[in-house]
């Protein structure tokens, strides 16, 4: 049983919207928290601006529909790095708070 094909694109963009919608929440947050961190905070608000920025520029065509798609593209290993990042980032924040 599969939705109407025409459909697709559309639900392929907006999965992309809401992966970078994720992602710039996770980095305002992680930005917001290390804030008064010092160097380390520094050093975790860097890495998380960095990898938004990596998944922003290689996603936007992608999310709006505005560029060329282009297979074979590191788009997805883009994605999983920051998406392994942040996690990482939020694992981290949370043990310094609890320490």
């Amino acid at each position: 049983m599969t939705g109407d094909p025409g459909l697709q694109p559309e639900r392929t963009r907006l999965a992309w919207r809401r992966t970078l919608l994720a992602l710039t929440v996770v980095t305002a947050l992680t930005v917001r928290q290390a804030l008064g961190g010092g160097g380390v905070g520094a050093a975790l608000a860097g890495a998380a601006v960095a990898g938004w920025a990596a998944t922003l520029t290689s996603c936007w065509g992608r999310a709006t529909g505005s560029g060329p798609v282009r297979t074979g593209s590191r788009t997805m290993p883009v994605v999983a790095l920051a998406a392994a990042g942040a996690a990482t980032l939020g694992a981290l924040s949370v043990l310094t708070r609890l320490w």
